[in-house]
């Protein structure tokens, strides 16, 4: 493990190892999508000197929450709720990226008010939604077909991503992550599965991949460079998501970010489907493609081992590895890790919502 291991620079912050804590859903929010003592405690749990976390998906609004419980990023109550995460985390030394995102299609109107969702053409997703239903328990939903967003609607979500960046920034965090991956608006919008519009924001590649590039650049003019990184997942089918050319896509966008300096750009391997796992093919788009196109630091991430990722790291595909499910159960991985100490095996149960129970009564070494 000595390269996983080995000091890296992210952005502007120097880390004394590569272990990640991916962004996961865990639906733990108290009241109004506010982050609460629970959360404040699961991330300072996972918090070491010099590492770096990545948090929950956290919407920019209320129309772009996916799961009931998600945090936000919207208001001044969130704001004050993640300060709490932050300062916790500098506490102990560790760096964290808010990951800012909207949903589209896979948001419900259960969780959005009532309101429609919204997405870049009427097609709807065959996954299933997170709800409280009216026992008051958390349940599945079927997603329903969203309504289309009218090209002068668009710019004005870009601006609550501008916003959200600012309030991020507010709440003391050390940058943010734009999700573009796992089926949500950007990811919407860039795949021509999904995309059928003929406006400036659909049709060609350039169109497809203009609301993630005018939020990109909405982005880092409040943070400025090194503090500002994007999630793609290349070769995802989560949300039913599907591309006629993935290569030509993702490669487009990689060599597009090569000109932000962001800290990071994070890309889900193939094998990872969303929650599924699934053997690679010669058409997945992988982190070793990435990499021959985009020349910043790269975060990989979908099912890694600690050997895997070790190996990753040495062959120069990834500079960093991002950990989901072992870090669930381990709130110490990266010192686990380090010292081959055995890991706690998760429960698959507790993932999504619920009380501390899977949450923040996993034990450290």
């Amino acid at each position: 493990m000595g390269k996983l291991f080995s000091h890296t620079k992210v952005g502007h912050f120097n880390l004394r190892h590569r272990v990640v804590l991916a962004p996961l859903t865990r639906m733990r929010t108290e009241p109004g999508n506010v982050p609460g003592d629970l959360m404040v405690d699961y991330y300072t749990q996972r918090a070491t000197e010099g590492g770096l976390l990545i948090t929950d998906a956290t919407a920019v609004s209320q129309l772009g929450i996916a799961y009931v419980d998600a945090p936000g990023i919207y208001n001044e109550e969130q704001v004050k709720g993640w300060r709490r995460v932050v300062d916790a985390v500098h506490a102990k030394g560790a760096h964290i990226f808010l990951q800012m995102w909207h949903a589209g299609r896979q948001a419900h109107p259960a969780n959005t008010g009532g309101v429609t969702p919204v997405a870049p053409s009427p097609l709807r997703s065959l996954e299933h939604a997170a709800i409280r239903d009216a026992s008051g328990q958390v349940s599945e939903a079927e997603l329903i077909v969203p309504r289309v967003l009218e090209t002068a609607e668009i710019p004005v979500i870009v601006e609550q991503f501008r916003r959200g960046a600012e309030l991020a920034k507010r709440a003391g965090f050390d940058g943010v992550e734009l999700h573009g991956a796992n089926g949500y608006l950007f990811e919407q919008f860039l795949l021509d599965g999904t995309n059928h519009r003929n406006d400036e924001y659909g049709g060609s590649l350039e169109n497809r991949a203009r609301f993630l590039f005018d939020t990109l650049d909405a982005v880092v003019s409040v943070w400025g460079p090194g503090r500002v990184a994007v999630r793609l997942s290349p070769s995802g089918t989560y949300g039913t998501m599907s591309d006629s050319n993935p290569h030509a896509t993702f490669g487009y966008v990689a060599r597009r970010l090569n000109a932000y300096h962001l800290a990071y750009v994070h890309v889900i391997e193939p094998r990872i489907r969303g929650i599924v796992e699934k053997e690679t093919t010669n058409a997945d788009v992988t982190s070793k493609d990435i990499r021959q196109i985009y020349q910043g630091t790269i975060v990989a991430a979908g099912g890694f081992t600690g050997e895997s990722a070790e190996q990753i790291v040495v062959d120069g595909q990834a500079d960093l590895v991002a950990f989901g499910r072992m870090f669930i159960s381990n709130p110490d991985l990266p010192e686990r890790l380090r010292t081959g100490a055995p890991l706690n095996r998760y429960d698959r149960s507790t993932f999504y919502g619920g009380d501390a129970r899977g949450y923040t009564d996993y034990k450290s070494l």
